[in-house]
């Protein structure tokens, strides 16, 4: 895999400085324009602010980017025909030299490659409902296991399982940090009301736990719950998600297209409250991973 390592991000890297990387599914394909692009460039400004250099990552021509430009940023944000790569996609669209937006899992993976240690997202993937049958289960999960990145997210969405996700990531050794709560996150939602096995408070207390992880060759997950002031209440969107699970049984929607249909059906039924919660967990996100990625340079 080529990699093309933008000079602010190269000369940081270099220095053992703090960088962050951002995946750029979000921006393709997760929020609507034009606020995509909007939300693309408050998080990089979020993150310059406190310090560290963001280095949102993609396919181009060939190249897994590391540290998008404003020009790339605007074709992620406004090309409909953006592919969206997880891991089982990167060879295929690297050789077909096409424009691609990498989910977490790619992200992890060309980030690790590049010796960038946090990547900012908004919810991980995970187990989907009625995984124990299907195995359908999100890449996300081993990518994190393997590669020595520490994912900074508001734990998994809700439209998932999350107590199978949470077991998954712990026969894969991925320690679930809760970041200033015992309970792990469910993406617009504060409080899955699962409890995680360790908590940090700040910062520096998730950069010890990192420095160990990492130093072992392998990935963790800091947990940050969504804003108290952006958060939706769980049972309403419980009780969404399963209106949205049985539309999507009965028009035949499964695998890759799932989780898309499920949190625009969320989006829809709580009338733009979701986005809110959504762009307000992504800032929130990126500034948590800054101060982690400073923390790490001590």
């Amino acid at each position: 895999m080529k990699l093309t390592i933008a000079p602010e991000v190269q000369k940081t890297l270099a220095a053992g400085g703090p960088v962050v990387a951002l995946e750029s599914t979000v921006i393709a394909h997760g929020l609507p324009r034009p606020r995509n692009l909007e939300v693309a460039h408050a998080m990089e400004a979020d993150i310059r602010a406190l310090g560290a250099i963001p280095a949102t990552i993609a396919i181009h021509d060939g190249n897994a980017i590391v540290g998008a430009g404003d020009v790339l940023l605007a074709r992620l944000a406004s090309d409909g025909r953006v592919a969206k790569v997880s891991l089982r996609d990167l060879g295929p669209i690297l050789a077909a030299r096409t424009l691609g937006a990498t989910t977490v899992a790619a992200t992890v993976d060309i980030a690790a490659r590049a010796r960038v240690q946090v990547l900012a997202t908004g919810g991980i993937g995970g187990v989907h409902r009625g995984g124990e049958h299907s195995l359908d289960e999100s890449a996300d999960l081993e990518a994190i296991a393997r590669n020595p990145v520490c994912v900074v997210s508001s734990g998994a969405k809700l439209v998932l399982d999350l107590a199978l996700t949470l077991e998954r990531l712990e026969t894969l050794g991925v320690p679930v940090i809760g970041y200033g709560t015992d309970e792990f996150p469910a993406f617009y939602v504060r409080s899955s009301g699962m409890r995680v096995m360790h908590r940090v408070n700040d910062a520096l207390g998730a950069a010890r736990i990192a420095k160990e992880q990492l130093a072992r060759g392998a990935g963790m997950l800091l947990a940050v719950p969504v804003p108290a002031e952006a958060s939706l209440d769980h049972d309403e969107v419980e009780s969404e998600v399963m209106r949205a699970i049985g539309a999507a049984e009965r028009a035949g929607i499964r695998g890759a297209e799932l989780t898309p249909f499920l949190l625009r059906a969320l989006g829809e039924a709580t009338q733009g409250r979701a986005l809110e919660a959504n762009v307000a967990l992504l800032r929130a996100n990126a500034r948590v991973a800054a101060q982690l990625a400073l923390a790490l340079c001590v």
